[in-house]
């Protein structure tokens, strides 16, 4: 039998997207994930996902022709440097600004940046600042 096992936050346990443009949005989110030192998990012609996150296109026969509607999704960065690399690697790859890199007043040391996927949906990296994790993620194992 076959093992597999998945890294889970707490709270989510997946987001999925809808997108008329697949291949605009297979780019850009390959990028701003390759610049958060994210690896996709897996992809095919119609989907690809990321963690939590799947993303497909309206052929995908898990979305049912319907795109999602417009969302706003934060993603980790480790670092100021890596907010930046995400915003300049989104921008590069058919995404718009939605807010350029900088604090923000959320909580001292609260730096991120906002671009409009492809979709239209709001898509922010944020460096919280020093932290300490408990642990990386969850791990399940079935």
């Amino acid at each position: 039998m076959q093992k597999n096992e998945l890294h889970r936050g707490r709270l989510i346990d997946h987001i999925g997207l809808a997108v008329e443009d697949f291949p605009a949005c297979r780019r850009f989110y390959g990028a701003v994930f390759g610049a958060l030192n994210i690896p996709i998990g897996g992809s095919s012609e119609d989907d690809l996902w990321v963690d939590e996150l799947f993303i497909s296109s309206l052929d995908s026969a898990a979305v049912q022709g319907r795109p999602t509607g417009r969302h706003h999704l934060a993603f980790q960065a480790a670092s100021r440097a890596m907010v930046d690399e995400f915003y300049s690697a989104g921008m590069a790859n058919g995404g718009s600004d939605n807010g350029p890199p900088g604090e923000r007043a959320y909580h001292p040391g609260y730096y991120a940046a906002f671009l409009i996927d492809p979709a239209g949906n709001n898509i922010e990296a944020v460096y919280h600042g020093e932290a300490n994790r408990s642990a990386a993620s969850v791990t399940i194992t079935f």
